[in-house]
């Protein structure tokens, strides 16, 4: 079914009967977790949807935010060194729908841990995944041959676990990258490195639960790329409130994919 002539009818108090077919459950791959089945995004509370609009063209080089006008924000989450805090966010996606771009690092336990959550999710698009290398070296201060054996072994994992290699987007670690760097990651299929504008500042040393809402309060926007760490369970307290900053502001949490095209 069209999704425009969905949302007309869900105004019209059609959801019910939309919801006992087989056509919503074809519609919509997200599982409410009941033998009700699957329940479009739409209909979870405080969810909005990504726009029908298309995607925004780029061509390869470095982003740091969505480009064009719109209320999307993508909300990135990189490393995985907690499979308790990796679990936590799949299960925040699968309860509210909000979309997740993850950016692996694919030495770490905690993405085979989750795999078989993590793959329909990454199967139905609503989590989207992207290459953070294989065990996170500053890829400026190591040789070309090992840059290029960090990317490809993350590739590998990416694919064969989730049937996904991430191109066209990565992100280094640290941040930290150069010509040469970024050469050697497009000559594995990776020409978007990919930064951020805004932080949730969970790579301190010292966080709490304040410290990540401060910093969500000030870089949740329109358009922006937002990077957070799947590293400590601290975040996972938060998220209802998190999501109720997204909900006030008016944010369409997106994947990468949902928004950009690359050209």
């Amino acid at each position: 079914m069209d999704r425009r002539r969905l949302l007309t009818l869900l105004a019209a108090g059609t959801a019910a009967t939309l919801l006992g077919s087989g056509e919503a459950n074809a519609d919509f791959p997200f599982d409410n977790g009941s033998s009700g089945g699957l329940i479009p995004p739409n209909l979870i509370p405080g969810v909005t949807i990504p726009p029908l609009a298309p995607r925004a063209a780029i061509g390869p080089g470095t982003i740091n935010a969505l480009p064009g006008a719109g209320n999307n924000m993508a909300l990135t989450i990189d490393d995985g060194a907690s499979s308790e805090t990796v679990g936590a966010y799949l299960e925040f996606a699968r309860r509210t729908g909000v979309r997740l771009t993850f950016f692996v690092t694919a030495y770490y336990q905690s993405w085979m841990d989750h795999r078989d959550t993590l793959r329909p999710m990454v199967d139905s698009g609503q989590i989207q995944l992207g290459n953070h290398t294989w065990d996170h070296p500053d890829l400026t201060k190591i040789s070309a041959g090992a840059i290029s054996d960090q990317l490809e072994r993350a590739k590998t994992f990416l694919w064969n676990n989730f049937g996904t290699n991430g191109t066209p987007y990565y992100r280094p670690p640290y941040g930290h990258h150069n010509a040469t760097v970024d050469q050697i990651a497009a000559d594995s299929g990776y020409v978007v490195p990919t930064m951020w504008y805004g932080t949730l500042e969970d790579t301190n040393k010292v966080i709490n639960e304040d410290m990540l809402l401060n910093a969500a309060r000030q870089w949740f926007r329109a358009q922006s790329i937002v990077i957070g760490h799947a590293n400590r369970p601290t975040v996972t307290h938060i998220f209802d409130q998190l999501n109720d900053i997204i909900r006030e502001r008016n944010l369409a949490t997106v994947t990468l994919n949902d928004v950009l095209v690359l050209t």
